[in-house]
């Protein structure tokens, strides 16, 4: 993924955040109502001081008091009102790009998916992106306001007083160079802790996921020495960060005070060499200079918090940023036009540029056929239906669907016209009958059941607490394994695809579930081209073409009766598999 500099990040913020114009406006009205109020309130507290100083009580000291109480008033309500717009706001902005990355996710290569530990992509649509709220929030609720009030309030202050206000211009950027300094040694640290945090919630996920394999490995002892690396990382990196963050705010704190305090002496002085300076102009500039100086502070509180909000937002863009895989098909297939002849015609692939996985392979495959693909660990037989799905792009050569190249079609449409049973089994948070039904939402419950009886799925449904109705919670972890199997088996008999492929599709099920399955399948391959991955010699012996591969290579093809008299790598694994069975 493509690294974004602050500069870029803060750009791609500004430009979200002007998609919400009306709240952007209405922030934006109550920030200059909040400065506006809190300006005015000095002047109102130096003309009171003023008038009982000359005249005591009079009626334009009680007019003067009158405003000050409404203006109090009116800027509490406008500070309650603030941070409502604020948060309505960073709400509106976060909800929109949390769906925005999740499209993102779905419409990135399945090769970045697979580069990106699930852990870590979690960590940055939930955690990343809340961090970057609270960070938003705070530039809002003190960046802004900090900036517009010292702007404002330099204005005020000279119009009272000129050396003084020269004074205040000279000394206080002290305490800006001070948090300056701090935050650029701070940016990196937060880097580094929200790295380490992605890493520290991607082995959380891991050890939660895989409870089972990590216990029967007893690995136990491994993975929590990782995550106790992946803790210490995180602490120490988290710890330097809030160091280094939180002496921002005493450092200019401590400038400020030292400020405020030389100019009351000036201020004094100046009045008693005998100034047109009066002591309620001087409280109204002192006043002035808390709230010139006020927003250093706040700001340099905020510029700690907005390094991890940019070092956040930077991960968030990443994915944003990253290329999407580009539609090259224009045609859109439909079910009627497809009759499952496909060939291969010289393709060459390889998941990294350098290392070529297939070379050059070529063959020709009937409509209709029942095509076994078998061959070692890492031979090349999912990759194979990787290239068939269009999950990755062919270095070279091209793929045809009845005499067209699938790369002529939209993905979409292509792969509608398949379905798949994998080895792996998933299943949404949701009833048996949406699970079922996931690829074909509108399915009436009768097509639901009559699927889940031709998967011989519905013995077990119907002596769950609710049948069809029963909620899965957690990828159906309540189910066995079998179970879970089966019911992404139904899942293909409902959507009754042109093309099937089964990746080890009854690897999970016991003898007499898979003697059952078997039969259903074999029904369902009636008439379509279907594609079978198997570790089970015995269970493609009917196949009309059985592909060997080895290092991607079809090193044989033909059925089973050719390819055991030819006694070559196929009889070989025959043998092989017969003496493991003994």
């Amino acid at each position: 993924m493509k690294r974004q500099t602050a500069n870029q990040t803060l750009k791609r913020l500004a430009i979200d955040l002007a998609n919400h114009p009306f709240l952007l406006f209405l922030a934006f009205l109550g920030t200059i109502a909040q400065v506006g109020l809190s300006i005015y309130l000095p002047i109102l507290i130096g003309q009171v001081i003023d008038q009982v100083l000359v005249a005591g009580s009079s009626p334009v000291f009680w007019q003067i008091f009158i405003q000050m109480i409404l203006v109090v008033i009116g800027n509490t309500l406008v500070q309650w009102a603030n941070p409502l717009l604020y948060n309505r706001l960073i709400f509106s902005y976060t909800r929109d790009l949390r769906e925005r990355i999740i499209h993102k996710l779905h419409r990135l290569p399945i090769a970045f998916v697979n580069r990106q530990g699930s852990g870590e992509m979690v960590s940055r649509v939930t955690t990343d992106i809340e961090q970057l709220a609270a960070g938003l929030t705070m530039i809002f609720n003190q960046f802004f306001i900090g900036v517009l009030m010292i702007l404002v309030s330099i204005l005020a202050m000279l119009q009272i007083h000129l050396l003084m206000t020269l004074l205040v211009l000279l000394l206080t950027p002290l305490s800006m160079v001070i948090s300056r300094f701090i935050a650029k040694r701070s940016y990196h640290l937060f880097q580094k802790q929200t790295e380490t945090r992605g890493i520290q919630t991607q082995l959380i996920e891991e050890s939660l996921s895989q409870q089972t394999i990590i216990q029967s490995f007893n690995a136990q002892t491994e993975f929590i020495q990782r995550l106790h690396e992946a803790n210490a990382n995180y602490a120490s990196y988290s710890q330097s960060a809030i160091f280094y963050s939180s002496t921002v705010n005493p450092s200019t704190r401590f400038v400020n005070a030292l400020i405020y305090a030389l100019l009351a002496g000036v201020g004094a002085y100046r009045i008693m060499m005998g100034s047109t300076l009066t002591i309620g102009r001087l409280v109204t500039f002192l006043n002035y200079v808390q709230q010139y100086t006020k927003p250093f502070n706040d700001i340099s509180s905020v510029l700690a918090e907005l390094q991890s909000a940019l070092a956040c937002a930077e991960r968030v863009y990443a994915v944003l940023e990253s290329p999407e895989v580009a539609e090259t098909g224009k045609e859109v297939l439909t079910s009627d036009q497809v009759k499952g002849a496909i060939s291969f015609k010289h393709v060459s692939f390889g998941y990294h540029p350098e290392r070529i996985l297939i070379k050059d392979l070529s063959i020709n495959i009937p409509a209709g056929s029942k095509v076994a693909i078998v061959g070692p660990t890492g031979a090349g037989k999912s990759t194979l239906i990787n290239l068939l799905m269009r999950f990755y792009p062919i270095n070279s050569g091209d793929i045809l669907l009845d005499g067209q190249s699938i790369y002529d079609y939209t993905r979409a449409s292509l792969r509608q016209q398949f379905g798949m049973v994998l080895q792996e089994t998933w299943l949404k948070q949701g009833t048996i009958h949406d699970n079922i039904a996931f690829g074909n939402p509108d399915a009436s419950r009768e097509q639901v059941i009559a699927a889940a009886k031709a998967a011989n799925a519905d013995f077990f449904i119907q002596q769950l607490p609710q049948g069809y109705d029963t909620k899965l919670e957690n990828a159906g972890e309540s189910l066995s394994v079998g179970q879970a199997q089966l019911l992404t088996i139904a899942r293909v008999f409902l959507a009754i695809p042109k093309i099937l492929i089964l990746d080890e599709a009854t690897s999970s099920i016991d003898t007499r579930t898979e003697v059952l399955v078997q039969d259903a399948f074999a029904k369902l391959m009636k008439g379509r081209t279907s594609f079978i991955i198997a570790h089970r010699l015995s269970t493609i012996q009917d196949a009309d073409l059985i592909l060997v591969l080895v290092d991607g290579d079809i090193v044989e093809h033909g059925n089973h009766h050719d390819l055991m008299a030819r006694k070559g790598k196929y009889y070989q694994m025959q043998k092989a598999a017969a003496f493991s069975s003994e």
